[in-house]
């Protein structure tokens, strides 16, 4: 029904498209990005994608500071920026925004807060919607874990980084705060101004035998194995099933669209693994 729901809007969206400008926009993760093409989404996955534009010039691969609160000038701030110069540069009318895990935070500020930026009414209005690939919407109980200085700290630093901003914010209880206060989308709570549709990953597998355990990185995947245990058993590594449907729609889960049925860790669902790239560049 959900697959359904979004062909349909599709082609309800056929009598403005057909005229507009479309361009995609690639938004990273918790981290300090400076080349988030090459290091974060790769460039074979990014041109994947691109391939379902129009002209597909016409896409823009975000890098900014997202160890900041999501509502800071070095997060929101930039990507606002980053945003509104690709959509003048390129007269963008209709863009698809791609978000991986924190990303999608820092996206739904923007959505949830058109008040607080003169740039957001912009933004939004020229959102077609946003595809969110394990968006971290209610946290993750590792910020938990991170957050409270223990042992765990030193095995999650790969992953998070240490006691920043951003992994504060990701920790549940304050989740639970900013969407009951600050955020749109989540269950209670006005819906977004435009679609905000999930990816959900909901396992890690790591067999030295299985080919598709190396897809994204084997090191990478082994990691999010282990931080695993520490999550329900619907997770990908990083963030349960739960916090990456907590807002906007499910879009689908891994196994239901995958190549093979292949679930998604939290890294291979920033990369292209298991025909995910397809799935977004036919939806462009």
């Amino acid at each position: 029904m959900i697959i359904k729901f979004k062909v349909l809007a599709c082609l309800l969206l056929l009598s403005t498209t057909a005229w507009s400008n479309t361009g995609v926009a690639f938004v990273h993760g918790t981290g300090n990005q400076t080349n988030a093409a090459s290091d974060y989404w790769q460039w074979d996955n990014i041109n994947s994608i691109r391939q379902g534009l129009p002209n597909q010039n016409n896409y823009v691969v975000i890098n900014c500071e997202f160890e900041e609160y999501m509502w800071s000038s070095r997060a929101a701030g930039c990507l606002a920026g980053q945003l509104t110069q690709f959509i003048n540069s390129k007269n963008i009318t209709d863009m698809v925004v791609i978000t991986h895990s924190n990303g999608g935070n820092v996206m739904r500020w923007i959505m949830s807060n058109p008040t607080y930026d003169s740039r957001y009414p912009n933004i939004i209005s020229k959102t077609r919607w946003v595809n969110a690939l394990a968006a971290s919407s209610k946290g993750t109980p590792l910020a938990n874990a991170v957050m409270q200085g223990n042992v765990f700290e030193s095995a999650l630093g790969w992953l998070l980084g240490y006691q920043s901003d951003a992994v504060r914010m990701q920790q549940t209880s304050w989740m639970d705060y900013y969407n009951n206060n600050y955020l749109l989308g989540t269950g209670g709570r006005p819906a977004l101004p435009k679609g905000f549709w999930n990816v959900v990953g909901s396992d890690v597998e790591t067999s030295i035998f299985d080919g598709d355990s190396y897809c994204g990185g084997y090191s990478l995947n082994l990691g999010l194995e282990i931080t695993q245990a520490w999550l329900s058993s619907c997770s990908d590594g990083f963030l349960e099933c739960s916090s990456q449907a907590g807002a906007g729609t499910t879009w689908f889960y891994d196994t239901a669209r995958m190549n093979g049925g292949e679930p998604l860790s939290h890294n291979q669902s920033r990369r292209k693994c298991f025909g995910l790239d397809t799935i977004l560049r036919d939806d462009i």
